[in-house]
């Protein structure tokens, strides 16, 4: 883990109908265990969208990416719509050149996602 950073954290909380996912720390190989646990409980109880908070995730690698497109595939597998809040600019403009951004709203902050959705 690069130096600085912190270990990659998931909570799951709900609110107005939305299964909301808060994640810190790095986002890489070591946060899959996290992610998926955090997306199991989320999914435990029936919701009307998944929202993935990454304002306070320091860094996101291309393993990170694979999780994403993991968490993203099993959320249309459940048709389950899936948006995005708290991207930095860099990572949503990953996002839009590797084509998440096709797949699910990106929002600046929680707020604004959950007002439009």
């Amino acid at each position: 883990m690069a130096s600085g950073f912190s270990e990659f954290q998931a909570s799951v909380r709900r609110q107005d109908g939305t299964a909301i996912i808060e994640m810190s720390g790095v986002m890489d190989s070591s946060a899959e265990q996290a992610l998926n646990s955090a997306y199991a409980e989320a999914t435990s109880l029936p919701s009307e969208r998944l929202l993935l908070n990454f304002a306070d995730v320091d860094y996101i690698n291309s393993t990170g990416i694979a999780l994403i497109v993991g968490v993203l595939a099993q959320a249309r597998k459940a048709h389950l719509p899936l948006v995005t809040a708290g991207l930095s600019e860099h990572y949503q403009e990953i996002f839009k050149i590797t084509r998440l951004a096709d797949f699910m709203s990106i929002y600046p902050d929680e707020s604004t996602a959950l007002a439009a959705v």
